[in-house]
């Protein structure tokens, strides 16, 4: 069956749809002329290069199906290249690295490992086809992959014996046997040669591989190999603490007879009845060591030794995405402090090749967690982890299926489906609008456009009032929790959606759409009041259960419900507590709209101790420690800790001009810091009485307006 799959994408690649030249691509895609392109396959490539003289900078492009390791005269240049497939459908992404200063005069041998995926999953779509291109470039120096090239299947390679990843997961366990003809190839001193290459017979922008587009994020912070906080022998395992949960890949040395199997697994390794990622490794005679070049997560590191084996050394590799812990906070409480270190973390963890839902389980963009997790990023992270997103956002709209309909998770191929009120809030007014607001790149904006209104104005149908008509999608999930009154809350993220659209047509000059746009949220505004209020609370009529609570939240912070509704709809949150991790952060919004500080921060105290255990350095999916320990949408709070409770608002994009109007409730003092594409903006506040005395430092090129002042750049103190 692989067999013939092969050919027959071989065939799909005849038939172009964008031609090389339009990418100024001269190298050929390249692979193994006997491979067959099973999953998880993995192919050397190697090209020695005589350089008369050594460019003063030659940038390579390097893309793969799916990962590659490269190394330039045995040096290690990049580790782990290439991003998961799907920028668009049946496309991929490519790397560009420069690679001069590890090129030599005289003979320089390139060396690539590919490790092919070589399945579909929640957050990749296989070209069906193990294979790598390179193209170096520049006036003094040519490296092209092309049939000239030497190729060697790394038969060492291999799936691990004892079971499969769950079908979310486009990554295999790596077996490896060490006693497989795998010399080492990419040493510039090995002479044998590996074998033939095969040029395939299509161009980059040709199907199967499709489009190439340049990779928008950075390459993965390597992190380097590390020492274990501890270890400890128990049985046969041996158990190996890290500092906090993190993407890694473990590392062994060991004396032992050949043959042996050493199986490595952490403490995710099976999260909510799923298998997650694990590895293998078999022993040759003598002293040994071995990188697992698949990537883990966990608290703990598990080796399971046979008793003969000897283990002389372990460690681990970080990796991750590029990008800074920049963002502080402290304060009074040591609660929220501790909040805000674990989800900074769990951020982090969940940031990779897209942001993820869970890096264990799934290692999914659904779009429900990234519209979280982006805006979290902007007060936890430094600016490069806005390039994330960017790349997210895309994504989102270039996937739109032809009848209009928006889904996630992407990039995919075994999981077409929509969630509705994620997709909404995704393009609207938290998601692809505070992209822009917080930001200040509107560059995405007229491509996502057309995607955005074709989405909400040919998918979804109104009814004679106006108002939304009850949609699906893949399951009915308003949130993750209870189901509680979905019709409530739908109308109002159909509002927040629109509210986004408007303000995205105004800024094209589309201002015929902008008035159709208001016109709808008019109406939906006087329709949904007229239908949903009852004089206490917005419930769907015929509901019978008491109000919820995020139906409430949205209400207030669309603006459909007026400041006069308040007093009744704060009666409503003292009693209701249906909003799960992923839809507090809304609810928080909600009490600072209405002025109730003292409410959010209750509810924070009430809640978020349930999903964080001492023992553990990232966040629970759900409340009471239920789901996987690493899910970022639940580190959501740390919006409202800057915007709302220190009150650090943008009154510009990217913070060009900001507000300082603190809703600190029953806190003493606390002090914040983050990083603007303008520069660093600092607070600090402290209670005086009833007056808060602000340091407030205003970076060159921003003006802040706090007490009734507009301070121009530099550090001020001022009574609020």
């Amino acid at each position: 069956m692989k067999k013939f799959f092969f050919a027959v994408v071989l065939l799909l690649g005849m038939a172009s749809s964008l031609s090389a030249e339009e990418y100024s691509w001269k190298a050929k895609w390249i692979t193994k002329q006997d491979l067959q392109s099973e999953t998880n396959s993995w192919l050397a490539f190697r090209k020695d290069v005589q350089i008369d003289k050594v460019p003063q900078s030659l940038v390579a492009r390097i893309a793969a199906d799916t990962r590659y390791w490269l190394w330039i005269n045995g040096q290690l240049v990049v580790y782990e290249g290439g991003l998961k497939r799907g920028p668009s459908m049946g496309d991929g992404y490519y790397d560009k690295v420069e690679i001069a200063p590890y090129l030599q005069k005289g003979s320089n041998r390139i060396s690539i490992l590919v490790c092919f995926f070589g399945k579909s999953g929640f957050s990749h779509m296989s070209s069906g086809i193990c294979a790598m291109i390179f193209d170096a470039r520049c006036p003094e120096v040519e490296i092209l992959s092309d049939k000239s090239w030497q190729a060697s299947i790394q038969h060492g390679y291999g799936t691990a014996s004892h079971r499969k990843t769950n079908h979310r997961l486009s990554e295999s366990n790596i077996r490896y046997d060490a006693n497989a003809f795998n010399f080492h190839w990419f040493d510039e001193n090995q002479p044998e040669r590996l074998g033939g290459a095969l040029e395939l017979p299509f161009a980059p922008g040709d199907a199967p591989m499709g489009k190439l587009v340049e990779r928008p994020t950075p390459l993965w912070k390597d992190y380097g190999l590390k020492e274990y906080s501890s270890v400890r022998m128990s049985g046969d395992t041996l158990y190996c603490k890290l500092p906090y949960n993190c993407q890694f890949s473990p590392f062994l040395k060991v004396e032992a007879p050949a043959g042996k199997v050493i199986s490595m697994k952490t403490d995710h390794d099976v999260v909510s009845g799923e298998k997650c990622v694990s590895a293998e490794y078999v022993t040759n005679d003598g002293v040994q060591d071995y990188e697992n070049f698949g990537w883990m997560t966990g608290e703990l590191m598990m080796y399971i030794l046979p008793s003969d084996v000897k283990v002389l050394e372990v460690k681990f590799r970080e990796t991750g995405y590029d990008t800074e812990f920049t963002g502080t906070f402290s304060c009074s409480d040591p609660f929220l402090n501790e909040y805000w270190n674990k989800a900074a973390r769990t951020l982090y963890i969940c940031m990779r090749d897209t942001y993820y839902d869970c890096p264990d389980r799934e290692r999914a963009q659904w779009w429900g967690d990234e519209v979280n997790e982006l805006n979290e990023a902007f007060y936890l992270l430094d600016r490069k982890a806005d390039k994330l997103a960017y790349k997210g956002i895309l994504e989102l709209a270039r996937w739109q299926k032809p009848t209009g309909e928006l889904y996630a998770p992407i990039p995919c191929s075994n999981y077409f489906k929509e969630l509705p009120m994620q997709i909404l809030n995704s393009i609207g007014w938290y998601g692809y609008r505070n992209y822009w607001y917080y930001s200040g790149d509107d560059s995405f904006v007229a491509e996502v456009y057309p995607a955005i209104r074709k989405y909400l104005h040919e998918v979804w149908e109104l009814d004679p009032d106006g108002l939304p008509i009850y949609r699906t999608g893949a399951w009915d999930w308003p949130d993750a929790g209870a189901h509680q009154d979905g019709h409530a809350q739908l109308h109002c993220w159909y509002y927040i959606a629109l509210k986004a659209e408007a303000l995205f047509a105004h800024m094209l000059g589309r201002e015929a759409d902008a008035k159709e746009i208001e016109a709808m949220m008019a109406k939906i505004c006087e329709s949904y009041n007229a239908k949903f209020w009852n004089g206490s609370a917005y419930v769907t009529p015929g509901f019978k259960d008491l109000p919820d609570d995020r139906a409430q939240a949205l209400a207030v912070i669309s603006g459909i419900a007026s400041p006069d509704k308040y007093p009744a709809i704060k009666k409503v949150f003292e009693q209701r507590y249906n909003a799960t991790t992923y839809m507090f952060p809304y609810v928080l919004d909600a009490l600072y709209t209405m002025g109730e500080p003292q409410m959010a921060l209750d509810r924070m105290r009430k809640m978020y101790p349930t999903i964080m255990k001492g023992d553990c350095s990232t966040l629970y999916e759900h409340w009471n420690y239920d789901g996987s320990c690493n899910h970022a949408w639940a580190g959501a709070g740390v919006i409202s800790m800057v915007r709302q409770l220190a009150g650090v608002d943008a009154l510009e994009p990217g913070y060009k001009s900001f507000s300082v109007k603190p809703q600190m409730g029953d806190l003493k003092w606390l002090k914040t810091g983050f990083d603007t594409n303008y520069g660093r903006i600092e607070v600090s506040l402290e209670k005086k009485g009833r007056r808060i005395e602000a340091i407030i430092t205003v970076p060159e090129g921003t003006t802040c307006e706090a007490a009734g002042k507009v301070l121009t750049p530099g550090t001020h103190k001022v009574r609020i």
